[in-house]
């Protein structure tokens, strides 16, 4: 039974999102699609699960020729999809949210509690997924949601998956748990296509490995025979550099001083312990550790995101303790959040007012009460194409832009003037290969016109590539520092606890 897409073409309002594309998957089969933002791997997903209708072409599963018109149909015809932001409901359980919309029914057509618990806990033991039936959405970690989404589509009897991005948000622990449970479902005979934008793990789980840019298939290997260097250049049809180049870092005075902080979390848990650090004026200080370690809180209570229940952060000479965000920008403060969607856009805006968002009121943009929307225009238009944002145009909704683009949004507004301090929480997170180093080249332009820089991620492999220091967090304190070139086994004992 082999899923087959042959010819798809879908257009937009200024756009050719996919040009005559051809793709196949067999059962048992993992296919990686790469490619950059913007290349059309979410666009043919989106056709394949009934989102989107195409143009032209056609879908063939086990040689029957079918038409998606939502993805009710798609479902029907065995298709699932793990989306990159979980479709959920935060404040139902795990086997409320599996079952939504196919509950089962006893008698008098009242729900069957236990009949949906035995089902999740039989395709949870099947393939080794692991969750709680009766634990609340709200209450389970990224890792574990997506477990659930999985079991959202296996119970709806997917024979072909889907996932989108699926370790974007993953711990490396998670990642390692996420291949053993694609090992399971390939085993099983499913079917699966694997959008990511990280190559080492393309290589890693794919059985095959489909390249996508502007639109059309242009290569296709297998991990055997190619290298990351060779599938990166192919994404995005230059010789990309995969390392960071940066000179060694002319240390000045210190930026950015924070003294015993402590914050709480929304469970009103004390995420940040009493951390202390500092970052001097050019240098990039880099914060490692297994994520939900109080990296998030602790970024949020230096950015005013979140209050501090004791301890002090200051800007060279002046308290920011529970300052304002917009006191912040006025400080020179650059801020790049970790949730894209949720704090550092709004949705509904034009990509135009998205990137003058932190900045509407000062010229060029604003001349006291009036907007000046012709010099923000050309701004706004000279910043699209500089960070390459992939977008129809600069009125379209910033929602209708892939992920990785809604980032390049962020990123174009925050280094578009000159700072103090860059305050960079998961800055390449759902970002090709090429706009990485571009974003990581104007990371370090920044580091060397004198900024201070503090960068947080998950990735530990960007920290060592961006940080002249490494700082380590591990239940809410900074437990370890080290050189960007001391051993990664070291380090990464350290993330799990061990220096403590």
């Amino acid at each position: 039974m082999a899923l087959v897409l042959e010819g798809i073409t879908k257009r937009f309002p200024g756009v050719l999102a996919n040009d005559d594309v051809s793709l196949s998957v067999a059962p048992g089969e993992v296919v990686a699609l790469l490619g950059e933002n913007g290349a059309g791997k979410s666009t043919l997903m989106n056709i394949l699960y009934g989102l989107y209708t195409a143009d032209e072409g056609t879908i063939t599963i086990d040689g029957k020729e079918t038409v998606f018109d939502s993805s009710a149909d798609a479902i029907a015809a065995g298709i699932g999809m793990v989306h990159q932001h979980f479709m959920l409901v935060p404040v139902f359980t795990v086997t409320e949210n599996v079952v939504l919309g196919q509950e089962p029914t006893g008698f008098g057509g009242m729900i069957d509690r236990d009949a949906a618990r035995e089902t999740v806990m039989g395709i949870s033991e099947r393939y080794n997924l692991r969750v709680d039936p009766d634990a609340l959405i709200e209450n389970i970690s990224v890792g574990v949601q997506q477990r659930v989404e999985i079991i959202k589509v296996l119970n709806r009897e997917a024979q072909f998956v889907i996932f989108d991005e699926p370790t974007a948000v993953l711990t490396p622990q998670e990642v390692e748990e996420f291949f053993g449970i694609l090992e399971g479902l390939k085993k099983d005979g499913k079917g699966i296509v694997f959008i990511t934008h990280k190559l080492g793990e393309a290589l890693e789980v794919a059985d095959r490995i489909v390249v996508m840019r502007g639109g059309k298939v242009v290569g296709e290997a297998l991990p055997s025979q190619t290298t990351m260097q060779d599938l990166a250049d192919l994404m995005v049809g230059r010789m990309v550099d995969l390392t960071v180049p940066k000179q060694p870092a002319s240390r000045g005075e210190r930026v950015l001083e924070v003294r015993d902080l402590v914050v709480l979390d929304f469970r009103n848990v004390k995420a940040v312990d009493g951390v202390s650090f500092d970052v001097h004026a050019g240098e990039i200080v880099g914060i490692a550790g297994v994520q939900g370690n109080g990296q998030t809180e602790l970024i949020e209570g230096i950015t005013g995101l979140r209050p501090a229940m004791s301890g002090s952060v200051q800007l060279g000479k002046t308290d920011i303790t529970d300052a304002h965000p917009r006191d912040l920008h006025k400080l020179s403060v650059s801020h790049i959040p970790e949730d894209r969607q949720g704090s550092g856009l709004v949705l509904d805006f034009s990509v135009a007012e998205n990137m003058i968002l932190d900045s509407y009121y000062d010229r060029p943009f604003s001349r006291g009460i009036v907007m000046d929307w012709a010099s923000t225009r050309d701004m706004v238009s000279e910043l699209v194409k500089q960070y390459d944002v992939r977008t129809p145009g600069i009125d379209v909704p910033v929602s209708t832009l892939s992920g990785g683009n809604q980032q390049k949004v962020i990123v174009a507004r925050e280094f578009a003037r000159e700072v103090e301090l860059v305050i960079a929480a998961q800055p390449t997170r759902g970002i090709d290969v090429g706009s990485i180093e571009y974003i990581h080249s104007q990371i370090v332009a920044k580091r060397d016109a004198g900024a201070a820089v503090l960068v947080v991620s998950s990735e530990l492999d960007e920290v060592r590539a961006l940080a002249d220091r490494i700082l380590v967090m591990y239940h809410g304190r900074i437990v370890a520092e080290f050189a960007p070139d001391a051993d990664v086994t070291d380090i990464g004992l350290a993330m799990l606890g061990s220096a403590t």
